[in-house]
């Protein structure tokens, strides 16, 4: 082979490495896009979720309290009960 040819060849062969080698790393960064697409997503969601659940922490504080209320406004309706009985009583009574 004469050096000319030997330089084709070589030269044809440096550039289909380069090629290769090209689109190997678009490959490369359709991958990383895709991954980091797939990430924030996750991140999004996990947010998301955070958001959704973060008054549960706060349910067994919220029941107690309504319970307290509750008794408060039992004992109310039973003062009032006997408010109301004995306005009954008295105008019954002054007749």
């Amino acid at each position: 082979m004469d050096p000319m040819t030997l330089w084709k060849i070589s030269w044809a062969i440096g550039a289909l490495v380069v090629v290769i080698v090209a689109v190997l790393l678009l490959l490369i960064i359709a991958a990383a896009r895709s991954i980091d697409k797939r990430a924030n997503e996750i991140w999004i969601a996990g947010k998301q979720i955070a958001a959704n659940t973060v008054s549960i922490w706060m349910l067994q504080k919220t029941n107690a309290v309504a319970g307290d209320i509750l008794t408060t406004a039992k004992g109310i309706a039973a003062g009032a009960g006997a408010i109301d009985a004995k306005l009954s009583d008295l105008a019954g009574g002054g007749r």
